[in-house]
């Protein structure tokens, strides 16, 4: 029978140490340089708004912005619930969003990429719940999209912080 051994939780840290583990958000952590210095560029619709608010919460308003983040959001709708009679019922909402890091001093590019991901949404009831559930939709789209480059960065900022 396998019982609990609290050896191996005396021992995880040991093994984090030695593999180069270091936190995120810990005192001199990738996150401590990326605080705060992002100047997003300006939304001009619902999805860079909702995409900039998401970085935002994430990486703090730019007190002294070191870098800016340019963004290209991409959305597509495709019905996927259809009945006998033709009506579409349920939507996937595919997105994506390719963005830039660029240093503000030197304009070199320091990090670029595109995430991708999808939500889905009901049509079915009335025309005001349909729209309201493609609202949300949207909403969660641009979420999980900023989470995804919040990751990202944070993985690389190591390498090209200073």
């Amino acid at each position: 029978m396998w019982s609990f051994n609290r050896r191996f939780l005396l021992l995880a840290p040991l093994v984090l140490v030695a593999c180069g583990f270091s936190p995120v958000y810990g005192p001199g952590g990738s996150a401590e340089g990326l605080q705060n210095s992002i100047r997003l560029a300006d939304p001009t619709d619902k999805r860079g708004f909702d995409l900039v608010e998401r970085l935002e919460e994430q990486l703090g308003r730019p007190t002294a912005a070191r870098f800016d983040l340019t963004y290209q959001i991409d959305t597509e709708v495709i019905g996927v619930g259809i009945t006998t009679e033709g009506e579409i019922t349920r939507y996937n909402l595919l997105g994506s969003v390719a963005y830039m890091v660029k240093d503000q001093t030197t304009g070199a590019t320091l990090a670029q990429g595109k995430v991708n991901s999808f939500t889905a949404y009901s049509a079915t009831g009335s025309t005001v719940a349909g729209l309201e559930a493609e609202d949300g939709a949207k909403t969660r789209l641009m979420r999980i999209l900023a989470d995804q480059i919040v990751a990202r960065l944070l993985a690389s900022a190591g390498v090209w912080r200073p």
